[in-house]
């Protein structure tokens, strides 16, 4: 029987969403994301009012559209900084309550209270403008998830200047690209890290990229992994910063200043700069966190993330946008052994825990359900990648007994938050992503942009949101870029590149990148499909499926799997996979091979790299594997394709 997350009369009566539904005076989810699109200032209206968004100037209009849907207005002539929302207003109000939890990968633990945030804020604020850092600056944040991580982006938007998150284990390529493309004036960073127990350093991958980065005058480094920190010209310590006297004054930045550059992945071409305001990227991001998340003051927040993915900033923005306690792990999360994330949630009282499928199907090979109280959490965080129903169900059902539910929300870096997302006052079957989030107009369409249900099409908006990016930074005075990326599809609506379907039933479920999919025979399939069929056999603990060219079918399915016992037999298990995709899927899907890998290469939130995989198998060039977390894994691949031929 499929799995259904029913909500209880607390959900219904007493979370953030229903609260939004008696103002609204709606009686339905489904309701309310009718009433979010009727009109899309009203209701982007209400969420500021209801979330008490501090404007220091107030709005004239929420949105004005006069340019067009590609370039709207938001929160016209209002006056807003992010850090007033996030930090000032709750370190005015609860300086005493818990802002930030950290623990290290060794067990040790940092506690900082909202008014102590804010003090370190207010010091390395201070530091910055010492060194000539203001307002429109470009500052790369290039850090684990640490304390200093926080404090820094804060510091950072205090004084206007732009964030840059960059993803802790990029290389010096990856990094220089996008120092280079912001023309970054600082870099924070950290000598290193600790993950799986070895030292992993940070600052000589910078040290090399910044040899191209020219407009880097000052580099802060926090001395990370307590040794004795060796400087040279233009770097400063961390504790140099603190040392200031707190500086009070957070710039006045106006609703539509740049907040944030996040940039994509880069796994092809040159990284994209989205460029997020603080007015948009914080209501989103709050309306995020207390809608599908349930979080509020007293609540803690934790999701399995790192800084350089668009999960650090709205991390830290939602949490603290509601006034919630954020705790940050640094290290891997299954050591020393699969039992850590569980024993995480129960030392801190986890409320929300975010994390990815492919986490879960490693926590769930390993055998064993969780022994500590997980009684603390409130609702289930996941995106990034489609679900199979087993692992989805075992997280659900097994280990936490269906009292809680799976927000798998999808989204991107491009759009602040989500596209899609289920609520906890709703009825929620297993991998579904609900429906469309709060004030978005989103659709799944045919080649035609007609509105298709029950068949796969492509994910897309016909109306503007406020953290949708104003554009790809440093593209050219008509927008070509952005325009080429996400406009040029459909007219006057917005592709995100994402193949999805909305059943008969009405739930909505992404099926992969539109360039994922393969075309069998000229039957389209979606790898996640084939994936949730392979993992229903007992010797698979995760797969991969990607599509090959072949001189008949046009493309063949070829399968990538990790055993779960080392003595199970490739050759049986091929076997049964190839006749598991052709009565679950059909037989003009059963894969042409079904190999047995070690590993499979992923990036450092988890996801599988199945463009990579694809390459190794072509014995072509698989792209900036910057962001993998063991790249390793490609050339494993590649090595055993080639034994195959």
């Amino acid at each position: 029987m499929t799995y259904v997350w029913r909500p209880d009369a607390d959900y219904l009566h007493n979370s953030n969403v229903s609260r939004l539904m008696r103002t609204l005076e709606v009686d339905s989810i489904d309701a309310l994301r009718a009433r979010s699109v009727e009109d899309i200032g009203t209701f982007w209206g209400a969420v500021v009012d209801d979330l008490a968004i501090p404007f220091r100037r107030p709005f004239t209009a929420v949105v004005d559209q006069s340019r067009g849907v590609k370039w709207p207005e938001w929160f016209v002539d209002g006056g807003l900084n992010a850090v007033d929302a996030c930090l000032g207003a709750w370190a005015e109000r609860t300086p005493d309550a818990v802002a930030v939890v950290h623990e290290a990968e060794n067990g040790a633990v940092t506690r900082l209270s909202y008014g102590e945030l804010a003090d370190r804020v207010a010091r390395v604020r201070a530091g910055l403008r010492a060194r000539g850092i203001a307002k429109g600056d470009a500052v790369a944040i290039y850090l684990p998830m640490t304390p200093e991580a926080v404090v820094a982006t804060y510091a950072v938007a205090s004084i206007g200047a732009m964030l840059v998150p960059l993803f802790s284990g990029f290389a010096a390529p990856a990094i220089a690209s996008r120092v280079q493309d912001a023309a970054a004036k600082a870099v924070i960073t950290a000598d290193g890290t600790i993950r799986r127990r070895k030292q992993a350093t940070m600052l000589p991958a910078l040290r090399t990229a910044l040899a191209e980065c020219p407009t880097v005058e000052t580099v802060v480094v926090v001395d990370n992994l307590g040794g004795v920190l060796d400087l040279t010209d233009g770097e400063v310590a961390w504790s140099d910063l603190l040392a200031h006297e707190p500086d009070p004054v957070v710039e006045d930045t106006n609703a539509s200043d740049v907040l944030l550059l996040a940039y994509t992945s880069g796994t092809t071409g040159k990284p994209k700069g989205a460029v997020h305001t603080h007015a948009g990227f914080v209501t989103k991001t709050a309306s995020e966190v207390a809608y599908g998340f349930e979080m509020a003051p007293g609540r803690t927040f934790c999701w399995i993330t790192d800084m350089g993915w668009i999960m650090g900033p709205l991390s830290i923005f939602g949490t603290h946008g509601t006034g919630g306690t954020l705790l940050l792990y640094e290290g891997s999360p299954d050591v020393p052994d699969t039992g850590r994330l569980w024993e995480l949630v129960e030392r801190h009282g986890v409320s929300m825990l975010g994390v990815s499928p492919t986490l879960i199907r490693t926590l769930r090979a390993a055998g064993d359900l969780p022994s500590e109280d997980l009684g603390s959490v409130r609702v289930l965080g996941s995106t990034g990648e489609p679900w199979d129903p087993e692992s989805y169900e075992w997280l659900a059902r097994d280990v936490f007994g269906g009292r809680v539910p799976i927000i798998n929300f999808s989204g991107g870096t491009e759009v602040g938050g989500s596209f899609l997302c289920p609520y906890p006052v709703e009825e929620i079957r297993s991998c579904s992503l609900g429906g469309p989030a709060l004030g978005m107009d989103v659709d799944v369409v045919d080649d035609q942009a007609s509105s298709v249900r029950d068949q796969i099409g492509e994910l897309v908006c016909r109306q503007p949101w406020p953290s949708m990016t104003r554009g790809i930074w440093n593209d050219d005075a008509e927008g070509s870029r952005y325009h080429e990326a996400y406009w040029s599809t459909f007219d006057g609506i917005w592709r995100h590149g994402d193949f999805a379907l909305v059943d008969d039933a009405g739930d909505w479920f992404i099926l992969g990148r539109s360039d994922d999919v393969m075309n069998v025979a000229g039957k389209r399939v979606a790898p996640a499909e084939i994936e949730s069929v392979v993992a229903i056999d007992a010797d698979v603990a995760e797969s991969a499926v990607v599509g090959i060219p072949d001189a008949t079918k046009g493309e063949a399915v070829w399968v990538f799997y990790v055993a779960r016992d080392s003595a199970a037999d490739p050759v049986e298990v091929a076997t049964r996979v190839r006749g598991l995709v052709a009565s679950g899927v059909g037989k003009p899907f059963a894969p042409s091979q079904v190999v047995r890998v070690e590993r499979l290469p992923k990036t450092r939130s988890a996801k599988i790299l199945r463009r990579a995989i694809r390459a190794a198998v072509l014995d072509a060039d698989p792209g900036d594997l910057s962001g993998a977390e063991n790249p390793q894994a490609v050339e494993e691949i590649r090595e055993l394709v080639k034994e195959l031929r």
